[in-house]
């Protein structure tokens, strides 16, 4: 489990695959970009889209560009059947169905396209047990019972791939060549939008490209609901701060020994394509993009964050909470 799974192919590289959209809840917009990523989209629809940024960073491509060849949003269903024949308008998906367990045996495979980590194992329950690969929005899970019940599905060889768009960004596609100027890393910060449980893995994903696995510990300091900090450490003795501010932005500040400089997130619609193309290409090969173990220590890092805010800010050990898990 520690390394990407390698399988036979499961699809020739010609097949038009298949996917179903699954899930829509307020605050997250994923049905109509994602689905517009993979199929297009209908530029008069989308212009009605009510999160104004997608139609923009969309826009921003040349129209017959944006689309995933070989794959297609077919099918959607969102937590209100109206907004699904919205998203479909606007995204091209031909089929709206009245149930998200409709879909089994239609698809190749489903987004679970919903960042409410709580709700993500009844969400994905059907597919998984169906034996369908599964795409699970950030965070896969927040409580170690959702986690272990993840792990235990991906340890029976169910297809299961999540993570969060962060994972994808472009300001550090050259960090093999960048980090020289740093000199040894000594602390970094790196923030985000909304709240710790559905967006510090904004934050901590892209550590990962940065530090690789080995974060040890997370104490969580919080004002109120929409102000939480992250006090993370990691193996290699880097300190990072994580400030999860509900209107504040994101960014990732680096200083090193030699200098300290601003990683820029880059562009969404590529992070978010790259996103795609990736769940695409393990639908069509049976192979993994990484390793299962990194998602887990991601979520266990959250999971941390969470139980330390919850008592009183108290350090918490990120092996305390893999040591609860049967990994």
């Amino acid at each position: 489990m520690n390394k990407a799974s390698t399988a036979t192919p499961r699809h020739a590289a010609d097949k038009n695959l298949r996917f179903a959209m699954l899930g829509m809840i307020e605050g997250n917009g994923h049905p109509y970009s994602w689905s517009a990523i993979v199929n297009g989209y209908d530029p008069k629809e989308m212009a009605s889209c009510p999160y104004p940024t997608i139609p923009v960073y969309l826009g921003n491509q040349p129209l017959a560009s944006v689309k995933v060849p070989h794959a297609q949003v077919t099918h959607i269903w969102t937590d209100k059947l109206d907004e699904a024949r919205l998203v479909a308008k606007a995204s091209l998906i031909p089929n709206v169905v009245e149930r998200p367990e409709d879909v089994i045996g239609q698809v190749d495979g489903v987004f679970i396209s919903t960042d409410d980590g709580y709700e993500h194992v009844r969400r994905a329950r059907p597919f998984v047990e169906a034996g369908i690969p599964v795409f699970i929005d950030k965070p896969l899970a927040i409580s170690v019972k959702d986690l272990q019940t993840f792990i235990d599905w991906e340890k029976k060889g169910c297809p299961i791939l999540s993570s969060s768009g962060a994972r994808y960004m472009q300001g550090l596609d050259n960090w093999d060549t960048d980090k020289a100027q740093y000199g040894e890393i000594r602390w970094i910060a790196s923030g985000s939008t909304k709240y710790w449980e559905n967006y510090g893995i904004h934050a901590v994903q892209p550590l990962y490209r940065i530090l690789g696995p080995g974060f040890t510990s997370v104490r969580m300091e919080s004002q109120d609901a929409k102000r939480s900090i992250g006090y993370l450490r990691h193996k290699s003795g880097v300190e990072v701060i994580v400030p999860i501010i509900y209107d504040g932005g994101g960014g990732i500040i680096i200083t090193g020994t030699k200098s300290q400089g601003a990683i820029k997130g880059g562009d969404t619609y590529v992070a978010f394509r790259r996103q795609m193309v990736a769940f695409v290409d393990f639908v069509r090969s049976g192979v993994k993009p990484y390793p299962f173990s990194e998602t887990i220590e991601l979520m266990a890092v959250l999971i941390a964050g969470l139980r330390s805010r919850e008592q009183g800010s108290r350090r918490v050990e990120v092996s305390e909470i893999m040591g609860e898990l049967r990994t």
